[in-house]
């Protein structure tokens, strides 16, 4: 009787864990796919069927790279931590993390980025291999993830900074997806940023969005630099050094105001 209960556990943990496998799989591939037939969709109509030949500088092919390789940060960017640290503030679970030796931000952001690293070990050795055939460089694209895994740690300082909207106002979320739809466009996700009209520039380049995708896909398609990416490297060391003064400073604030009741 053990025997069998302890082979029909194992059965549904295996059934579980793959079940969770294919989810993931899915995730991974739904979010890459969908955007990079759209933009090609888009490249296609500019060229093929608009007849032009350039567009801000850039050839058709230049834009078919961009799509291709933009795609492996953008996979690297993304994570939900910041709606958890809301819902845990609007939901009173804040207080089962108050007492653990680390900060509840800090702990929130290594507990749930694991797989986020996964990610980018996958797509680094993808696009190391993309490189082989499309006459990039490698090394260039270890750099570029580096500076994406950098950008990873700024989007979660942002998020959960806004998440302390939470602590004054319970629908905080509408807020966190706004700041999603706007990173969506501003991180060179959805359009290479320099399609925008000079005059409008300074609006991506005054965020730090720009280094989640436009920037790391600049640089490994040889677009950047190696001076221009160390000045983004450390333009990107100050973002995350501010980061961490906004939150202790709106962390310790929220705090003050908070109370648990019940969760």
């Amino acid at each position: 009787m053990k025997l069998q209960w302890r082979l029909a556990a194992l059965k549904n943990g295996f059934q579980d864990a793959t079940a969770y496998r294919l989810e993931f799989l899915f995730e991974i591939l739904g979010s890459a796919l969908v955007p990079a037939a759209i933009q090609c969709v888009l490249w296609y109509a500019l060229f093929d069927l608009g007849g032009a030949t350039q567009v801000a500088g850039m050839t058709y092919m230049d834009f078919v790279h961009y799509t291709l390789v933009s795609l492996l940060f953008t996979q690297v960017r993304g994570g939900d931590h910041d709606f958890e640290l809301a819902e845990m503030i609007r939901s009173g679970q804040l207080s089962n993390y108050l007492l653990r030796p680390v900060g509840v931000v800090e702990f929130v952001y290594i507990r749930g980025v694991a797989p986020r690293l996964f990610i980018a070990g996958l797509c680094l050795t993808i696009g190391v291999i993309l490189a082989q055939f499309f006459g990039f460089s490698g090394t260039r694209m270890i750099g570029a993830m580096f500076l994406a895994l950098m950008g990873n740690i700024i989007h979660y300082q942002i998020g959960a900074t806004l998440a302390t909207t939470a602590f004054l106002w319970e629908e905080s979320y509408s807020l966190l997806m706004v700041k999603n739809m706007v990173v969506n466009l501003l991180s060179g996700e959805l359009i290479p940023l320099n399609l925008f009209p000079s005059s409008l520039q300074w609006i991506w380049k005054s965020t730090p969005f720009y280094l989640y995708v436009f920037g790391p896909t600049q640089y490994a398609l040889g677009r950047w630099s190696h001076t221009e990416f160390l000045i983004q490297i450390g333009i990107s060391f100050l973002w995350i050094l501010f980061g961490w003064a906004i939150i202790r400073l709106t962390w310790g604030a929220g705090m003050k105001r908070y109370v648990s009741l019940g969760g």
